[in-house]
């Protein structure tokens, strides 16, 4: 994306990524957004290519279970009908959804994506020796990281790889001028991403404060292991299961399944949770590892001339795969805010920038906190962890959300834009959680439907109909391990 940004601004830059050789990868599944997409798509890479080479799948949503109590489920696919279909009012309201509400039914039977997650089917039609879509919007995948930091080094022409070890750093004026490495010659610089992870090599040792979580995500350990595909289709969505005091994620590569339990060790103590993952999956696991996690963000993720990405930056629970998705915006925010120009100019005119990204990305990672904590907002109360989130673990902001949605509907100011337009939570993805949590109320969706003349008879039959032709297009679809396997070979 920089040597993109670069190229567009005319402006000559030198890129190198350093990393280092004995640092290890934990490797068990991550999975996008379609922002991810798009951006791939955008850089001119081969998707079948990518696929191939990483290991990835196809991710059209998350599937939940367990969030509001045993026995409950539901489905949080990541297509929005209202880009297609919008509020023929013109009041920007997300009317298919209401509508389905209103007539007793999730609001995921207006999405696409939701007859392609239950059926385990790939988002394409085989015609001949062609690959067709079966629907305009964005899918998101699931892949293993360490093979897709091996394709992507490959793909990276023009751009230097040190295979090196920061240590250190010299610094002038607050500005880092020169990185000091292990068994490698140490490099002059501009301009450094901090990319270093937990470890926060350079932002660690610069004034950039951190903000924690703690309270409004409690979950302090991540426990990730593989385990190998079930018979049958290989399904298209990450699995969040509710567990007793956390949950677990299950993430499908191709080969294997990636999977973590993410819990509260004052609730639970790692070898309970071993214990409670090995009998609800039937067989014994093989941690990869115990990791302590702090929630949290930065309070200044860029100082001087250094930013931090990814986990350097912030680290929240991997509920709604936000890392990935924060990295990719923040770069497009750099790329709006006329990053590269103002650092050709040696850093001029880059202080009004630093301060309007540092609160963009703010508002980015709080916002997105505030997101995964609503999703402990069903009201569980039969284990201690379940009870104490219930009772005091909601934020005060969505305690008023879920308060007012009692007799009401949620507004725009519940859904805040980032500057500049760029991907951010929309009405769309906090719709499916707050429904399938049983928080949507059906009186609010047929009144607001009641306000024009028809609109709630034109949004049943447009339902009925988009029903129709989205179980169609599922039934055409080629199922999902099939598509993979051929993919694979080529064809």
């Amino acid at each position: 994306m920089l040597r993109r940004l670069a190229a567009a601004e005319q402006v000559t830059c030198r890129i190198s990524v350093i990393e280092d050789p004995d640092t290890p990868t934990i490797g068990v599944g991550e999975g996008t957004t379609s922002v991810f997409r798009q951006v791939l798509l955008d850089l001119g890479f081969d998707e079948f290519e990518f696929m191939r080479e990483t290991g990835a799948t196809i991710k059209y949503g998350i599937r939940h279970i367990g969030w509001s109590g045993a026995g409950s489920e539901y489905l949080g696919p990541i297509d929005d009908p209202h880009q297609i279909d919008p509020d023929p009012t013109g009041q920007n309201q997300p009317w298919l959804h209401y509508s389905a509400i209103a007539s007793g039914q999730s609001v995921v039977e207006a999405n696409v994506f939701t007859p392609l997650m239950r059926r385990a089917r790939a988002p394409w039609v085989r015609k001949g020796h062609a690959w067709l879509p079966v629907s305009a919007y964005h899918h998101a995948y699931h892949f293993d990281q360490a093979k897709v930091g091996v394709y992507l080094r490959k793909k990276a022409s023009g751009i230097a790889q040190v295979s090196a070890k920061v240590i250190g750093f010299d610094q002038n004026d607050g500005h880092i001028t020169r990185l000091i490495c292990n068994d490698h010659p140490d490099l002059d610089v501009d301009f450094v991403f901090d990319c270093t992870g937990f470890r926060r090599a350079l932002i660690g040792q610069l004034d950039a404060g951190w903000r924690g979580y703690g309270t409004l995500l409690p979950l302090n350990r991540a426990m990730p292991f593989w385990v190998d595909h079930a018979d049958g289709d290989i399904a298209p969505y990450t699995t969040a299961r509710a567990m007793t005091s956390g949950w677990m994620w299950q993430i499908p590569t191709v080969d294997r399944m990636g999977c973590g339990y993410v819990y509260s060790d004052v609730h639970i103590s790692a070898d309970e949770a071993l214990s409670e993952v090995e009998a609800l999956l039937g067989q014994p696991i093989e941690p990869r590892a115990d990791i302590a996690i702090n929630a949290g963000r930065l309070d200044r993720p860029w100082v001087g001339n250094c930013v931090a990405l990814g986990l350097s930056q912030s680290f929240l629970e991997p509920l709604e795969a936000t890392s990935i998705h924060g990295t990719v915006v923040q770069l497009m925010m750099l790329g709006q805010g006329g990053f590269l120009p103002k650092l050709a100019g040696r850093l001029g005119g880059l202080d009004l920038l630093r301060r309007a990204y540092c609160d963009a990305v703010n508002t980015q990672i709080d916002d997105f906190a505030e997101f995964i904590n609503l999703h402990y907002a069903g009201g569980r109360r039969d284990t201690p962890f379940w009870t104490e989130m219930t009772e005091t673990g909601i934020s005060g902001r969505n305690r008023d959300l879920v308060e007012r949605l009692k007799h009401g509907l949620p507004q725009d100011r519940d859904f805040p834009d980032l500057p500049g337009q760029l991907p951010h939570l929309q009405r769309a993805l906090y719709l499916p959680v707050l429904d399938g949590l049983g928080l949507m109320d059906k009186a609010p969706c047929k009144a607001i439907l009641s306000q024009s003349h028809g609109l709630a008879r034109r949004a049943r039959a447009l339902r009925q109909s988009n029903r129709k032709e989205f179980l169609k297009a599922a039934g055409q679809a080629v199922g999902h391990r099939a598509f993979l396997s051929d993919i694979a070979q080529g064809t």
